[in-house]
């Protein structure tokens, strides 16, 4: 069950328009909102609140209950993560991870990013989530690069789903072409070794 070749199984697959890796990950282009899975990751900002982007998207979909939960959990340092319900959503539960804003790079964000998706999935462990979504977080306004930002997410998701049961499902949503094409090189560069 190597994971040299259950990515080669991906590739084959993906090239035929099965986007799976190993059944577990998936990549879609789309809107996280609608995504019928247990949980959907919100690029949230430390304080919970809603915003732009995908965090506000998130929020308006669910409705006015969910900032209202939020606001009991407090902050959330950049890193981690908190979850809440789905309230309006199909997803049942919400996870705010924090990510952090682009500096250069000299600044640890590639450390607090990684960590951001771990403490998510586990998150999604801890409520037996079988499916969760994750945008590309802090890509938006946060500025982080796509292309970093991508190598780190299927870093973190693929050593995840190799050393765990749950989730039994990761979709990678990405709102653009322009970004699910860099995920779809990024996993492909897996593959390839690079």
């Amino acid at each position: 069950m190597g994971g040299r070749h259950a990515l080669s199984r991906w590739v084959a697959g993906y090239a035929r328009g099965v986007e799976r890796w190993n059944e577990r990950i998936e990549l879609v282009r789309g809107d996280i909102t609608t995504l019928e899975v247990d949980a959907i990751v919100n690029a949230a900002n430390p304080a919970l609140s809603g915003g732009g982007g995908v965090d506000g998207a998130i929020h308006r979909a669910a409705g006015p209950e969910l900032l209202a939960e939020c606001r009991t959990l407090g902050r959330c340092p950049t890193g981690e993560a908190r979850i809440t319900r789905g309230y309006r959503l199909a997803a049942k539960h919400v996870i705010h991870a924090v990510g952090p804003v682009w500096r250069g790079g000299a600044s640890g964000e590639a450390e607090l990013l990684a960590s951001a998706y771990r403490h998510s999935l586990r998150l999604a462990c801890e409520v037996s989530a079988r499916s969760v979504a994750f945008p590309a977080i802090s890509t938006g306004v946060y500025g982080y690069p796509i292309e970093l930002a991508t190598q780190i997410a299927v870093r973190e998701v693929v050593s995840f789903v190799r050393a765990h049961p749950v989730p039994e499902k990761v979709v990678l949503c990405c709102f653009s072409e322009r970004d699910r094409a860099v995920y779809e090189r990024t996993l492909q560069s897996i593959d390839a070794g690079t």
